[in-house]
């Protein structure tokens, strides 16, 4: 990812934070070079999945359909999984300076790594701590002491129709691009504009500048 320094997350924490805040990632693999295809040859896959991060062992887990043939590929395969963060276009009439272009602010983590495929128990092992990470209820027993709705044997019913994978991260890259660099009048411009604007993605973006501190006084 094309980072210029004054960009770049240099802090691993804040990008650890930034995956677990951004989970769904695109998983990106070339099933060309695992299959020890001519050197010309590509053939690019792309799936969307959640992740889990495991910071302490370096490693992201999740898994997907056994439906999905591209499973059959991943063992051993070199990745990339992008997650991406708010966005928004920023329009050049925002900025108390000028001459302007129009440009586009986000923010986004690149994560490299080898994938390996997971056993049963790791399998299921993954399905429980996403369900502790994204809906914990699930997993707690009501008054009657009836675990519901996802019970053990629903749990070993899916893995049948599921293949779970683990990839050991061999690099990570960050980029936040919300006009950090630009003067700070530039910068509030920018986070009014997102803030009362009716798009979504605009009042996201604000949001997050605002998390940063970024325009916002």
């Amino acid at each position: 990812m094309y980072t210029p320094k004054n960009l770049a997350m240099e802090d691993t924490a804040q990008i650890h934070a930034f995956i677990k805040a951004h989970s769904f990632g695109v998983l990106i693999f070339d099933t060309a070079a695992k299959n020890n295809e001519k050197a010309h040859e590509t053939n690019l896959n792309g799936t969307h999945l959640p992740f889990l991060l495991d910071e302490k062992q370096n490693l992201l887990y999740s898994h997907m359909a056994r439906a999905n043939p591209h499973w059959k590929s991943l063992e051993g395969t070199e990745v990339l999984i992008i997650f991406s963060g708010p966005h928004a276009y920023i329009s050049p009439t925002w900025y108390a300076h000028s001459p302007a272009v129009p440009t586009w602010n986000y923010a986004a983590v690149h994560a490299y790594g080898k994938v390996s495929l997971l056993n049963d128990d790791d399998t299921l092992s993954v399905i429980d701590d996403k369900l502790k990470t994204y809906k914990p209820s699930l997993l707690k027993t009501n008054e009657e002491g009836i675990k519901e709705p996802v019970t053990d044997e629903f749990k070993h019913k899916l893995l049948s129709a599921i293949v779970g994978f683990k990839i050991e991260i061999t690099k990570l890259e960050g980029k936040l691009k919300l006009g950090q660099h630009r003067p700070k009048a530039d910068q509030e411009g920018v986070y009014k504009a997102l803030s009362e604007s009716p798009r979504l993605d605009d009042q996201a973006l604000a949001l997050y500048m605002e998390k940063m501190a970024i325009g916002c006084g």
